[in-house]
């Protein structure tokens, strides 16, 4: 796995497959023209404009564009995008000034952007005041069910959920959600969401059904990307 000594903003066009790999820092693609397809641990994912993703340091992923696509792509050391979920509209907005710039050779972009980005992601309402006109604890420390948010999720089936569905199952936004499930378990919420679902497949392949199958209902793209996952986790 390389490491990204600093931030790197870039506008990179895709194609055909170049194969599964990883890296040792986070990567962010947020759409700017056609559609990637992206593979993230065996789960199938879709960029396109208006939409980014974060791919953790260490996740397994391919990516795929059959007609072609461009995407604004951050490499970053920065940690705190383990928090980050779904772009907000700021984020949006800034990645489409941000591409631009870079088509343009603006040095400010490449100087100043993947922090503004990083910032804009973040982006969220300010807290309610309380009478004393100071922010009260009860939202952010709001108590979550693990078990009962566990058998949410096994229940999805092969749908797609994002750290996003999870945090509004619990009232919380992505980024308050991320915040909890790194001081509640010591994990990015991904990496909760992936566990699940490689701990439901464990299940359905001991109790005897097809690996295909199993697939299926996991989420996963294909019965080998759900073997190679499997293997990778571990017993």
């Amino acid at each position: 796995m390389d490491h990204a000594a600093a931030p790197s903003l870039s506008l990179r066009s895709y194609g055909a497959s170049p194969g599964s790999h990883s890296h040792g820092h986070f990567q962010v693609l947020m759409g700017v023209s056609g559609a990637l397809e992206l593979e993230v641990e065996g789960r199938g994912l879709r960029v396109a404009p208006g939409s980014g993703y974060v791919i953790e340091p260490g996740a397994r992923h391919d990516f795929e564009s059959r007609h072609g696509s461009v995407c604004l792509v951050l490499d970053s050391p920065d940690h705190a995008w383990s928090q980050c979920a779904k772009p907000p509209a700021p984020a949006l907005a800034l990645a489409h000034y941000l591409a631009s710039a870079l088509q343009q050779g603006l040095s400010m972009a490449q100087a100043h952007g993947p922090a503004l980005l990083l910032e804009a992601w973040q982006a969220l309402p300010a807290p309610a005041a309380t009478h004393s006109g100071t922010a009260g604890p009860a939202s952010r420390r709001r108590a979550i069910d693990w078990a009962q948010l566990q058998g949410w999720a096994a229940q999805q089936g092969d749908a797609h959920i994002t750290v996003a569905d999870l945090a509004a199952r619990v009232h919380l936004s992505a980024s308050q959600f991320a915040a909890r499930c790194r001081d509640d378990l010591g994990i990015s919420a991904m990496a909760w969401l992936r566990g699940q679902r490689l701990a439901q497949a464990r299940l359905l392949r001991d109790s005897g059904m097809a690996v295909a199958e199993v697939a299926r209902r996991t989420g996963y793209r294909s019965p080998s990307a759900l073997t190679a996952a499997l293997r990778r986790a571990g017993p």
